[in-house]
């Protein structure tokens, strides 16, 4: 596992209706960058316990950031598939229940306390918003769907649980007009044998007028030797960029 790569986790059966648009992938996406991490994976779950528990089990050792089902109606999934992926009893939280009793008194029973029953050993992540908090276990971050609540919480993690990392994803790329990009599968080819710490992308267009946007992301030197290759090889071809 790099240290520097979360996992996206994202749930809710109204995401994927279509009757809500999903708004934590592209700002994770701008809060990893800032930090030097990237996105590995994201994944669009329904609220169904198996499925959350068993992408949860699959990636309890590694860096998640799981947004959406920890509120307390019959469809918030998430606290018990959490507790069930990493083997943990569901357990009354003394913190949490306190912040959820002072916000809401004896109206915070006998189903708005249930928010309160994490994972055992489950440490808590602020929320600045309703002081509900979101919770996290080993490196796997639990927080609510609500955009205006996790942001929040998703940069108090960074800034308390995830230092800046100093692996730099170096990133260049050209633009070669007119190309196929079947022309360039050979070089493809020879920049995965030649470069094992890079990765290089391809993105075609064809309107208004045909193009490859050819890109190599990595370690800094790999990647600038890599563009060397990569340039010498369109201009023998007869191409410019």
């Amino acid at each position: 596992m790099e240290d520097n790569e979360i996992h996206l986790v994202i749930i809710g059966d109204e995401i994927l209706s279509g009757k809500r648009e999903d708004k934590h992938f592209k700002k994770a996406l701008d809060v990893t960058k800032q930090n030097n991490y990237v996105i590995k994976s994201v994944n669009y779950l329904p609220d169904s316990e198996h499925e959350i528990q068993s992408k949860i089990k699959n990636l309890k050792d590694k860096i998640v950031f799981c947004f959406g089902g920890i509120g307390a109606t019959p469809d918030d999934h998430t606290r018990s598939s959490a507790a069930k992926a990493h083997q943990k009893a569901l357990k009354r939280h003394t913190d949490a229940a306190k912040l959820i009793e002072d916000k809401f008194g004896k109206e915070a029973y006998p189903k708005r306390i249930l928010m309160a029953e994490l994972p055992d050993g489950s440490e808590l992540i602020p929320n600045e918003i309703n002081m509900i908090p979101g919770f996290y276990i080993n490196k796997n971050f639990f927080m609510p769907g609500f955009p205006e609540m996790a942001w929040p919480m998703m940069d108090w993690v960074f800034k308390n649980k995830l230092p800046p990392s100093n692996k730099i994803q170096f990133d260049r790329s050209i633009i070669i007009p007119d190309i196929a990009e079947s022309l360039l599968i050979d070089l493809m080819n020879q920049i995965e044998n030649d470069f094992p710490l890079v990765k290089m992308y391809s993105l075609p267009k064809i309107t208004p007028q045909r193009q490859v946007e050819f890109g190599i992301k990595g370690d800094k030197e790999q990647v600038m030797s890599a563009m060397e290759v990569v340039k010498k090889y369109v201009k023998e071809l007869g191409y410019h960029f």
